[in-house]
């Protein structure tokens, strides 16, 4: 049965992915900012972290902890060609690669949440943490994708 947590970070990536369908698709090839990624590559660097935090949710629920490194964000985004695909396929596999996280989290029992995990060099958090820093930086980012269009 799925944790309290469980439920939660479902409910709020269901609302970070209604958010994201409403995004108009003139958009997508706009930077947030002067110089920033475009909105599709913020989707993209989002499905690179569901991909990282994958590992470690798992990782960390198998075997009671977690050491890992952490990931070059620019070679990623590029690696991927995201700002290449269309907005509607990058938001099919947002979805998608955050179906697969919530089912993840759903089964995490109640007693591996506080599992030690250390990512790269930075101190060491239990995964309760990252999973409630994930919806965090979900958040974050979607705040750069809805925010006014970039100005020349």
């Amino acid at each position: 049965m799925p944790t309290e947590l469980a439920r939660w970070f479902s409910a709020e990536l269901e609302a970070v992915h209604a958010t994201l369908r409403e995004v108009p698709p003139e958009l997508a090839d706009m930077p947030w900012r002067p110089g920033g990624w475009t909105r599709k590559q913020i989707v993209g660097h989002m499905m690179d972290s569901a991909a990282n935090n994958r590992q470690r949710f798992v990782r960390a629920a198998i075997e009671g902890k977690y050491a890992g490194p952490k990931y070059a964000q620019e070679a990623w985004v590029a690696a991927h060609g995201y700002a290449h695909q269309a907005w509607e396929t990058l938001l099919r596999w947002w979805e998608v690669q955050h179906e697969i996280l919530a089912a993840i989290v759903d089964e995490i029992a109640e007693e591996r949440l506080g599992s030690r995990c250390v990512v790269g060099e930075d101190a060491p958090v239990t995964l309760r943490f990252l999973i409630e820093d994930y919806i965090t930086h979900q958040r974050w980012h979607l705040a750069q994708i809805t925010s006014g269009a970039a100005r020349d």
